[in-house]
């Protein structure tokens, strides 16, 4: 669950963070990029809610780690050029992916428990989720800095004065700032201030994508672990099957009276 709720809060403000930092999304807008995967996690917490008493639910774990991360993998293709549909679509699976995750991880986590201490193992269930969500959120935007800082240094060590592309790109905004009136000094000056913008924003995209990278892999490992987890019995386990049991004691006892 710690590894859930990782992912899960991370994934949550790197997507916000990117719209609004790096697409220059406003407030709303990166809310509208964000709400598919509540429409997803809806959808799928009413099939998850159906199946986890019907099926194992290590499998349904797995359909939802697998959702996870072909969300993920979609996103570490990232770039400037994505339009909103191409940031909203791998937000729906991740919300599908969500749904099928937090219904049976729940099932296997507090079923078994008894119901005298129900209300304690909920409360600590809750605050596992909220460290991981906590831990998923201060590493990602520490990660997004560092690598953002390495990206940044990289790409200026190739963007010289004597590299062909590079002076190219510099022509063409030099010409693009003449254009609008500015002098010769002003318009080269203008133009290494847009080339420089130019690899800060590369450098953050990169950073993402590499954020997103940790979160596929993080949610791979969340698979191996399936095996090592029991199937749990729903129609064993809790008030319902309780009543039952208590029924059959009573019939016992009454026969043994008479």
């Amino acid at each position: 669950m710690a590894s859930v709720g990782f992912g899960f809060y991370s994934s949550t403000v790197l997507l916000a963070l990117y719209t609004q930092k790096v697409m220059a999304y406003d407030a709303w807008t990166s809310g509208l990029v964000l709400a598919p995967g509540g429409i997803g996690n809806m959808a799928a917490l009413l099939i998850s809610g159906r199946l986890v008493a019907r099926m194992d639910q290590r499998l349904l774990l797995g359909v939802g780690c697998v959702l996870n991360i072909t969300a993920f993998v979609y996103m570490t293709n990232i770039s400037l050029g994505m339009d909103y549909y191409a940031l909203a679509l791998p937000r729906f699976i991740q919300g599908l992916g969500q749904g099928f995750t937090f219904v049976p991880l729940q099932t296997l986590a507090l079923a078994t428990i008894p119901m005298q201490r129900l209300s304690n193992a909920t409360a600590a269930y809750n605050v596992v989720r909220n460290f991981g969500g906590s831990m998923g959120i201060a590493m990602a935007t520490t990660l997004l800095a560092r690598r953002s800082q390495y990206h940044q240094a990289t790409l200026a060590g190739h963007v010289t004065v004597w590299d062909p592309e590079t002076a190219a790109r510099l022509k063409e905004w030099t010409a693009h700032f003449l254009a609008q009136g500015a002098d010769a000094f002003t318009a080269q000056r203008r133009a290494m201030a847009m080339l420089y913008r130019g690899t800060q924003d590369q450098a953050q995209v990169l950073a993402y994508a590499d954020a997103y990278v940790v979160l596929v892999i993080l949610f791979v490992g969340i698979v191996f672990l399936l095996p090592w987890m029991r199937r749990v019995r729903v129609d064993q386990t809790g008030p319902k099957a309780a009543r039952p049991a208590a029924d059959r004691a009573e019939a016992v006892s009454g026969a043994a009276a008479d």
